[in-house]
């Protein structure tokens, strides 16, 4: 048999172990495994002494394309996404404008991202005031799952996203779960967090410990808290975004193992960054829930190490350089979001794999294995036959320092500028087809397909 591709010799790494294989590669899926392929193929990949992983499935990612496009689109963003070992990614419907909370929006988004994304790609729906009607059109359209804030977002800008009241939830979970939906959550109290914001700016304090302050633990877990128990009442499966404290982690679990059907994901930034460090570092690492201090943080770690946390997604939140400003010394101001898509799977194989010793294999499944299967994408995820061709291969004998140049972000503005990373990725493969090489850069022209719950798997461009 002649093969497309074949890689030799890397450390593969399944869901369960890793193991020295080459993988064989035909019309971008993986057509075989084995400890020698011998077989004649129009390329090879020699990645002795690599790690090959499956490629990141970022299931949180704001692209901002059609309307603030300005801040980041689908060819800057997912070239990020790609140099960062991420080879399908989820669009979350807010940043961009319109939100994407109809079919008309979802439609718009899906023309815009035509011909543009280096990797393959899936929208949520949005869940906000007023679009309960429309909320089956977006399943309808190829929604892989919809997205609520319970905090305070958007703007006064016409088809910006809006907030969910408790009405609108509870309504909202009802349908989803009539339709068979995922509702991804932010969840924060809206109305402490803002008063505590409103108080602290009216005493003058607005320093990075002051917005954390005005974000306590508590108003994570209230929310939380708030929202399993909606679902309880409704049957709504749930997926709560960038949890930022073990105290919200076990009341999760705790769900889960009272028979919900519930997820957790956590962020990257979460475990590498402390709340001190946020205010050394500035606006670049301002975000919600915001960065918690070493203690909490310590105790996030051992959730994750326990194998709490079942999913990890960067929560790419771009915007220009000078909304990241903060000349009035204001962080309440600056904008809430961190620029991080590049460094989500280095820095945690990093931090995780190779200082705290987690399995590669669990790690796998944290980054693709289990978002794969949450949202209902079958053909990525895990390295086994027939499933799609996305592979990244890590390199844990070199290390580099993150610099603002080496960024591919429409803004070159980090939190993890200046920071050393104990291992690269040197290489990301979509289907088959190398995009990323560390040496080389970007191969061809975007390739990246459209992904649906729809029965084709991928619908081409």
């Amino acid at each position: 048999m002649k093969y497309d591709l074949i890689i030799k010799g890397g450390n593969v790494v399944f869901s369960d172990q890793v193991k020295k294989v080459d993988i064989g590669v035909r019309n971008g899926k993986i057509a075989a495994m084995a400890e020698s392929i011998t077989d004649p193929a129009d390329g090879e990949i020699h990645a002795g002494g690599q790690y090959v992983l499956p490629g990141m499935v970022d299931a949180h990612v704001h692209m901002n394309e059609p309307g603030r496009t300005e801040w980041e689109g689908f060819v800057t963003g997912t070239q990020a996404l790609a140099a960062g070992g991420t080879t399908c990614y989820i669009d979350m419907p807010l940043n961009v404008l319109p939100a994407t909370v109809d079919r008309a929006s979802f439609r718009l988004k899906r023309e815009a991202a035509k011909g543009k994304n280096y990797i393959d790609y899936a929208f949520y729906g949005g869940l906000v005031p007023g679009n309960l009607d429309q909320l089956e059109e977006l399943v309808e359209e190829g929604a892989v799952a919809f997205k609520c804030f319970m905090a305070t977002c958007g703007s006064d800008l016409p088809g910006d996203f809006k907030n969910v009241d408790d009405h609108t939830l509870y309504e909202g979970m009802k349908k989803l779960a009539e339709l068979g939906q995922v509702l991804a959550i932010h969840a924060e109290n809206a109305v402490i967090t803002d008063r505590l914001g409103e108080e602290m700016e009216k005493q003058g304090r607005t320093s990075a410990e002051d917005y954390t302050a005005s974000r306590p633990v508590f108003t994570e877990v209230d929310a939380v808290k708030r929202a399993l128990y909606f679902a309880k009442e409704t049957g709504c499966m749930l997926h709560f975004v960038h949890i930022s404290s073990a105290e919200a982690v076990e009341e999760i679990v705790k769900a889960r193992n009272g028979g919900q059907d519930v997820t957790i994901e956590s962020c990257p930034h979460y475990f590498t960054i402390t709340a001190a460090q946020f205010a050394a570092i500035g606006p670049a690492a301002k975000c919600s829930p915001p960065l918690r201090n070493e203690e909490e943080q310590k105790k996030l770690w051992k959730k994750l190490i326990e194998g709490k946390i079942d999913i990890v997604a960067s929560d790419h939140s771009p915007c220009p350089t000078d909304l990241k400003q903060n000349p009035a010394n204001n962080m309440f101001e600056a904008w809430g979001g961190i620029s991080g898509c590049q460094n989500s799977v280095d820095l945690l194989f990093d931090e995780a794999v190779l200082k705290r010793g987690v399995p590669p294999a669990r790690f796998a499944r944290m980054i693709a294995a289990n978002p794969a299967k949450r949202f209902n994408i079958p053909n990525k995820g895990t390295i086994a036959i027939a499933k799609d061709a996305d592979f990244i291969l890590i390199d844990s004998g070199q290390s580099y320092i993150v610099q603002k140049d080496d960024l591919f972000y429409k803004h070159k503005h980090s939190p993890y500028i200046g920071r050393k990373i104990n291992c690269r990725i040197t290489k990301t493969i979509v289907r088959g087809n190398l995009v990323y090489d560390v040496n080389r850069g970007f191969i061809g022209e975007p390739i990246g397909q459209f992904i649906t719950h729809k029965k084709t798997p991928h619908m081409a461009n």
